[in-house]
């Protein structure tokens, strides 16, 4: 196998480097800065929790339902790059303007779009990778835009983090240290995004009609009444709608929860800072494994690990075994992410990426709704945060159950 990139795959892998950027702020100083303004309009802990996880589940249904519809557009001959640029563009503009919330209920709101447009921009950017590069090297070329978006994504990540944690010494307040860190990542996304837009060709597509918008529906509508003949794509759907919701759950929660547990701000943000680093060499091996051994089994291996993790977070009370934890989801977070991509590559007709990955949004990143609405409501109904993280035991179990009957022979 070709080991070295070629150019359009770096432009491809270049862009998880910049999204990357983003969804890490969102995992570390964001949620710490709602604490801050919902602190300021005197809500608890728990509603604080429970706000942000209502929050993440209206995005990730809003991307469910306009998807497959975007995708199955999307695989109109020379359509893709531009609904991925109008996306972008959305995500980009609306990290840059979560500086002008300075009440907790506007700040959500600018937060909702411009998790939208990341969340929308990524059905193409996943689309795209049966265009980049050959079936043979999906698994790695999956692997490696993980394991460098992990990596390249601490650079902004760790320029935010001085502003926003030394904004004292520089004389800068809370409000003014975010506005800075949210325009330094909008521009890092932005400027990252420029090597695929200029780069990337459409090669696998439908032939455009007249009325490329109202075809679309109807090829979607015939997707979906098929999909039940289809049960290898289904069960893997299926299972993905589990594990991977739980995945989601965990990135888009994990500062919230370790805020809400009384951890202290500094150790959260460098414990998730350790995440990322363990997550680029160990994506990138589980890139390698697939040589070896089979892509479904490395998969069960991770969702495995998964459950433990939530096991585990049923009792976690300190900072130490936050970082444990941390290291943990590092190892795994990558690997799962990666593998399913590309797993599911395999799976579908190329010409019709965009829509089965539109498709499988709403299994997956659409479908995290379940997760983090479960993990808010059961925070808020017994009062403890522990055990609204410890019901994601279920959610991973599930997708264990589903996965291996996907991977059976004969299905």
């Amino acid at each position: 196998m070709k080991k070295k990139l070629t150019k359009l795959e770096k432009s491809w892998i270049l862009y998880d480097v910049g999204n990357s950027a983003f969804i890490l702020l969102v995992s570390t100083i964001i949620p710490i800065y709602f604490n801050y303004l919902s602190e300021q309009a005197g809500l608890t802990d728990v509603r604080y929790l429970a706000y942000w996880g209502y929050a993440a589940s209206l995005v990730t249904v809003v991307v469910a339902f306009i998807g497959p519809v975007l995708g199955a557009v999307a695989d109109n001959k020379n359509y893709r790059k531009p609904l991925f640029m109008t996306f972008l563009f959305l995500g980009v503009l609306g990290c840059l303007f979560l500086g002008c919330g300075t009440h907790w209920l506007t700040f959500l709101f600018i937060f909702i779009i411009a998790k939208i447009g990341y969340s929308s921009s990524l059905i193409f950017y996943d689309a795209m990778l049966v265009d980049i590069t050959k079936e043979e090297r999906l698994d790695e070329i999956s692997a490696q835009g993980f394991a460098w978006g992990y990596i390249g994504s601490c650079i902004p990540f760790l320029v935010s983090l001085g502003i926003v944690l030394g904004r004292e010494m520089l004389g800068l307040t809370m409000q003014r240290a975010m506005v800075i860190s949210f325009t330094i990542v909008s521009a890092w996304w932005l400027v990252m995004a420029f090597p695929l837009i200029k780069n990337y060709r459409q090669i696998h597509f439908v032939e455009r009609k007249s009325s490329a918008i109202a075809e679309s529906f109807g090829r979607l509508w015939e997707t979906l009444k098929g999909m039940k003949y289809d049960r290898k794509v289904f069960l893997f759907l299926l299972a993905y709608f589990f594990y991977i919701d739980g995945v989601y759950t965990i990135i888009d929660m994990a500062t919230a929860y370790g805020t809400a547990l009384g951890l202290d701000t500094t150790g959260l943000l460098l414990a998730l800072l350790l995440t990322q680093v363990v997550a680029f060499p160990s994506a990138i091996i589980f890139g390698k494994l697939t040589r070896r051994y089979a892509t479904g089994k490395l998969i069960l291996i991770c969702i495995l690990a998964y459950t433990g993790m939530a096991v585990f977070a049923l009792f976690m009370k300190s900072q130490p075994q936050f970082w444990t934890l941390g290291i943990f989801v590092g190892m795994f977070q990558g690997g799962i992410q990666a593998l399913s991509r590309s797993h599911f590559a395999k799976l579908i007709p190329a010409e019709k990426s965009g829509e089965y990955f539109g498709i499988l949004d709403i299994f997956g990143k659409g479908a995290s709704f379940l997760g983090t609405t479960l993990v808010g409501v059961v925070s808020q109904v017994t009062g403890s945060t522990n055990k609204g993280i410890g019901v994601l035991v279920l959610v991973f179990g599930l997708g264990m159950v589903f996965f291996v009957m996907s991977e059976r022979k004969g299905v």
